[in-house]
């Protein structure tokens, strides 16, 4: 039942991404499964990352399923889809539903979609990650799909306004291979090697990215390290 929403809905996005001439460059797809459970963790800046997360997925013909906070599954037009999609509604107050929920899925042969950061990057570099990616794949015995995205954040952020006219603007997402989550290892220590993993993947979209800045008033979009004007993660922490 729950194909039948998640793939009109991939044909809407899909229509939307044509209507905005989007240039989106994806490699690394085969390194997700074709079967089984797996746990897909990706950097977070923009709002429309997990419709590019779920896009990664497409080429092996999987269906992820997102955990997403609890609020967009109470919103009248968000919600119902969420819901027939089999997305994991995220109550941070009883977080251990959700978990419940999601290992089960991934028994189950599912593939599951995290940003470990929680919230969206402001600064975009990575912030520090939660350890439950790693210990769900770890409980479910799964592989962790390290993933980046970048450009996102040039279509819609957190604290910006949307730009959904036909700006051709490019997104790369960039999908590593495999890592594993051996139960005798810490949560903690998976978690860093997972983090660096998707470091790596950040910096390679970032190398790859095919326009820069027009002029000095479109540098918001690129980290001060890389000599933009988006606030640093200190900047962040002190406005918040």
């Amino acid at each position: 039942m729950a194909e039948l929403v998640y793939r009109p809905v991939i044909g809407a996005a899909r229509t939307m991404f044509k209507a905005l001439d989007l240039k989106i460059d994806t490699q690394g797809s085969e390194h997700i499964p074709k079967t089984g459970g797996a746990v897909l963790v990706s950097n977070h800046i923009s709002y429309l990352d997990f419709i590019f997360t779920g896009l990664a997925a497409l080429p092996q013909k999987r269906l992820v399923r997102f955990m997403a906070k609890e609020s967009v599954f109470r919103h009248k037009v968000s919600g119902p889809l969420m819901r027939g999609m089999k997305h994991i509604p995220v109550d941070r107050k009883q977080g251990e539903d959700a978990y419940a929920h999601a290992l089960a899925s991934l028994r189950s042969g599912e593939i599951i979609g995290v940003f470990p950061e929680a919230t969206i990057s402001q600064s975009f570099t990575l912030k520090s990650f939660k350890s439950g990616a790693a210990r769900l794949a770890q409980e479910a015995g799964v592989p962790l799909i390290p993933m980046a995205l970048w450009g996102t954040q040039r279509i819609w952020t957190k604290g910006r306004p949307r730009n959904f006219k036909r700006s051709h603007t490019p997104v790369t997402i960039r999908v590593g291979a495999p890592v594993e989550a051996p139960t005798d290892q810490y949560a903690g220590a998976i978690t860093r090697r997972l983090r660096e993993g998707v470091q790596e993947l950040l910096e390679a979209a970032q190398r790859a990215y095919p326009v820069r800045p027009r002029d000095a008033s479109d540098t918001w979009w690129v980290p001060a390290h890389l000599g933009g004007t988006a606030p640093t993660p200190a900047e962040v922490r002190e406005a918040s």
